[in-house]
């Protein structure tokens, strides 16, 4: 499973089980993760340590987000054809979710295609926001644009939809919890925004580890170091490795790239996303 997917793993474990997690939570909204001078968003503070956010009051007339304990839920899937899509069915299969009905999302060229899941055989449909609003939880893994376009409508109001996104539209935004699960739950519960936004890849699976060091014994400073997958580009970044290392490996030819800035087979490529104002790439940023 690739890091990417493993983000979606901790949010199908907070809707499943929203009342398991540990009680004293982190509002995680950064981390450190390089040994470099950043800027800071006004929302932090220091507290002893760059693990600690500033934590927001919140107002008495927010209400928490919750879901129906121990019933079935309807499940909506925008993105169900692409890799993370995909990966998101298995994982609701393998963890005995508690699935209603499942609808899955797509394009218009992808609608009316059949997949076959452990709930029976489910047919693609073209996405519409008032599609989406009538489940009761909605994962949302397309792109940044499609996020910011779609999320808050599915999500608004009393009978909207829980919506849980996987890309980095809602990273930033003060007013929409950033969770892992395990660690700040309550700030999803305690939220008034029916949006949940997920970390970097990186981010969300390092501090599971970071997490309990730093409660025992305080972190100053972390250096992390990733090596980011093909997969992180979806299913179009997997299908041109492959292509491409069949290319180099099977024929001596040379692997073409249009998804990457250079050809990845058998190739380590020091540089994701665009350079920011510090010299870091945006990539780097996401774990800051």
């Amino acid at each position: 499973m690739s890091v990417n997917v493993r983000c979606l793993l901790f949010f199908v474990m907070m809707v499943a089980a929203t009342h398991a997690f540990a009680p004293t939570p982190l509002t995680l909204r950064s981390a450190s993760a390089r040994s470099f001078t950043a800027p800071v968003r006004p929302s932090f503070v220091n507290a002893g340590s760059p693990l600690i956010p500033r934590q927001r009051p919140l107002s008495l007339g927010v209400q928490m987000v919750a879901l129906p304990k121990d019933q079935p839920l309807k499940v909506g899937i925008c993105g169900a054809t692409g890799a993370v899509g995909q990966e998101i069915v298995g994982v609701l299969e393998k963890r005995g979710f508690p699935v209603k009905e499942l609808h899955l999302f797509g394009s218009a060229r992808s609608a009316g295609k059949k997949v076959e899941t452990k709930w029976g055989s489910v047919e693609i449909e073209e996405f519409s926001v008032a599609k989406a609003r009538e489940m009761d939880v909605v994962f949302v893994s397309v792109s940044g644009d499609f996020s910011k376009e779609y999320c808050e409508a599915i999500a608004e109001g009393e009978d909207g939809a829980i919506v849980i996104d996987n890309s980095s539209a809602f990273r930033y935004a003060n007013d929409v919890p950033l969770c892992v699960p395990e660690i700040n739950a309550d700030a999803a519960r305690k939220s008034g925004k029916k949006v949940i936004a997920n970390p970097n890849c990186t981010t969300a699976i390092g501090i599971m580890a970071l997490y309990p060091l730093h409660k025992k014994y305080g972190l100053k400073k972390v250096l992390m170091s990733t090596y980011q997958a093909a997969s992180g580009a979806g299913q179009p970044g997997m299908d041109e490795l492959k292509e491409g290392a069949k290319e180099v490996a099977l024929n001596g030819g040379t692997a073409k790239n249009e998804i990457f800035a250079h050809p990845l087979p058998f190739n380590i490529i020091p540089h994701i996303d665009v350079f920011q104002d510090n010299l870091y790439t945006k990539e780097e940023m996401k774990v800051t």
